[in-house]
């Protein structure tokens, strides 16, 4: 089972590190439900996968904007928020957008399981 064991974002840049896979993972990174171009996947060090996500500049604007890093399979494998602006302690905006973003992955999967089993 993939799983993420290390993040961060530099430069623009957000880089994951996922374990867990003997095979090059399918990774398809979401941003206000479109898909980010440029996403790069390659070895990493001791059999990981390392996953390159250029930040596009539509994401670095005022208010929050939550990336969903998903897997082949649609399996979410992680998630992370650029939030920008007026801040407030503790804002909810970022949570409150990453469920959204989540909730529409889920829609989608619903709907595909629905008329799988019923096709």
């Amino acid at each position: 089972m993939a799983r993420l064991i290390r993040s961060h974002l530099l430069e623009g840049v957000w880089t994951g590190e996922v374990d867990g896979l003997s095979t090059m993972p399918d990774i398809e990174v979401t941003l206000h439900d479109r898909i980010v171009n440029g996403v790069g996947v390659g070895p990493g060090e001791d059999g990981t996968w390392l996953i390159h996500v250029p930040v596009p500049p539509e994401a670095v604007t005022d208010g929050s904007h939550s990336f969903l890093v998903t897997m082949g399979n649609g399996d979410l494998l992680a998630t992370f928020t650029i939030i920008a602006g007026e801040t407030v302690a503790e804002d909810l905006r970022a949570e409150i957008g990453l469920l959204r973003d989540e909730l529409d992955m889920l829609k989608k999967a619903f709907r595909k399981h629905v008329l799988e089993t019923m096709g």
